[in-house]
């Protein structure tokens, strides 16, 4: 019995009591936005306590009046940067085959490494970034060259302006670095 016990009843008994722990910390405490509040004990057992309807109105009256409260706490959002429609929906040319070259600013924590990859390896164009299996860098030249490259970003060109570069770092490194690497005559003006 006791061999039986251990091979099946234990794994089992913990299991459901491993179960039962997880529901008290995962479901939730009050279905709803809010609880319905209860009249103490020694008015339940009195018998003086409000009614169901009285306790459902009362809810509904203190959920009401949270809403406002937290309605008013919060400051009304102003936009900090009206950008004019024009200045949003313009359109810019990007010369692939000319000296144009896309700078990828990667911010972390906003799907940037998700949209580098994307950058290198599943947009259709006429010359395809050149990835080789198990490198993290793709090639991304120029249709018709094999030294010039058109994307500046953490997949093409790997960390040349140091990690997680911000604005300003990159303004000022990447003429630099696009030099370094014998592309010239690149350059970055947008």
């Amino acid at each position: 019995m006791d061999e039986r016990f251990n091979r099946w009843l234990l794994p089992l008994l913990l299991a459901l009591l491993f179960l039962l722990i997880v529901y008290q910390y995962v479901s939730p405490a009050c279905p709803g936005a809010a609880c319905p509040r209860r009249p103490p004990a020694s008015a339940a057992r009195r018998g003086g306590g409000p009614t169901e309807r009285e306790e459902e109105e009362a809810a509904a009256a203190g959920a009401a009046e949270e809403e406002e409260e937290a309605a008013a706490a919060l400051p009304r959002l102003v936009a900090k940067f009206p950008f004019a429609r024009g200045e949003l929906c313009r359109r810019v040319r990007f010369d692939m085959r000319g000296r144009d070259v896309i700078v990828f600013l990667h911010i972390q924590k906003t799907g940037g490494t998700t949209f580098g990859r994307h950058l290198v390896r599943n947009i259709r164009l006429e010359q395809p970034c050149y990835c080789r299996a198990g490198q993290k860098k793709c090639a991304c030249h120029r249709p018709g060259g094999d030294k010039d490259t058109w994307l500046f970003s953490r997949f093409s060109t790997g960390w040349s302006c140091g990690l997680h570069a911000d604005w300003t770092e990159l303004t000022s490194c990447v003429p630099t670095a696009m030099e370094r690497r014998g592309c010239a005559g690149n350059r970055t003006l947008r």
